[in-house]
């Protein structure tokens, strides 16, 4: 996979690039899927308006003259109540156990609550990274009044001053601002990755995510998180790329939630996926995709682990 209108090194420039990893950590539907894609300057996270959309870490490779940056998008952080639950939370906290630079996102348009205190308290107060409060969504409050007040109560989570940076990921605004925050951060050094890459998930994990979002924005809360996708077959040729995958589901109600009549939901599922996935291996994909019931699967460890979260 290459990122387009990438700027080519030149060597007198090496001795003064910088690379580093940053990672991104908030309370659900914060905003750093969206804020990684406008970043990377295309879609490689999935994004909906429900909580918890990210279930692994994934790493986006922002590559421009100067630098390398290695953002890792983590699943949003929130107390655990299922065995899936408590894979997320190691997730998000194994992502800031060796990383440059810390990036809390947070919603400028809500004061600071128990959420936000929780993973001030059990994942940044003890750090010794580099923490930068990143209030997001700035284009959807107009009072300056109350954008200053809310990013007051999210400063007084922490026992420091701490540096900020205001942003609409979702318009752009600042973020080219925040990249170059960023920069200041990370050492200097070479490359991790080649600059034509642009991230280091394979193509299965890419698909299994891209049919995962069309299956959450089209049923909304009829089968809210209960379900995993599984790639059983991936068969890739000059023209056409050939995918067999399975959607998992914790009972036959959501099973019929997901068919539909005469099959018409899985079909639109499959159709808006394939359309999704095609622009990104820039090819013809063939997509069949079948569901089948694991129930209570979220609870079982096995499952779990089976299913790819380990």
């Amino acid at each position: 996979m290459e990122k387009l209108n990438i700027n080519t090194l030149n060597k007198s420039d090496e001795n003064n690039f910088k690379s580093g990893v940053v990672a991104l950590i908030a309370r659900p539907n914060a905003g750093k899927s969206t804020l990684l894609n406008k970043i990377m300057g295309q879609k490689l996270a999935i994004t909906t308006p429900l909580k918890q959309t990210t279930r692994k870490n994934l790493k986006g490779i922002y590559t421009d003259s100067d630098s390398q940056i290695i953002i890792i998008d983590t699943p949003g952080i929130h107390k655990p109540i299922n065995e899936l639950g408590k894979y997320l939370s190691s997730q998000s906290k194994d992502a800031i156990e060796d990383v440059d630079l810390i990036l809390f996102i947070v919603d400028s348009t809500q004061e600071a609550g128990s959420g936000d205190k929780w993973i001030v308290e059990n994942y940044l107060l003890n750090t010794k990274t580099p923490i930068m409060l990143v209030l997001n969504k700035v284009d959807l409050i107009k009072d300056l009044s109350k954008r200053d007040f809310n990013l007051y109560t999210y400063k007084k989570l922490f026992d420091k001053n701490i540096e900020t940076c205001a942003i609409s990921a979702k318009t752009g605004r600042n973020v080219d601002d925040l990249i170059k925050k960023i920069k200041k951060h990370l050492p200097f050094g070479e490359k991790f990755y080649d600059e034509d890459t642009i991230t280091d998930s394979n193509l299965r994990e890419i698909v299994s995510e891209i049919i995962r979002e069309k299956i959450i924005l089209n049923t909304k809360d009829e089968v809210p998180h209960s379900v995993a996708v599984v790639v059983d077959k991936y068969e890739e040729s000059k023209n056409i790329d050939r995918i067999s995958a399975k959607i998992i589901v914790n009972n036959d109600s959501q099973k019929g939630i997901l068919i539909g009549k005469n099959g018409s939901m899985l079909k639109k599922i499959g159709q808006s996926a394939r359309e999704d996935f095609e622009k990104i291996v820039e090819k013809k994909v063939y997509l069949e995709l079948f569901v089948k019931v694991r129930k209570n699967w979220l609870k079982d460890k096995t499952a779990i682990k089976e299913l790819g979260f380990e």
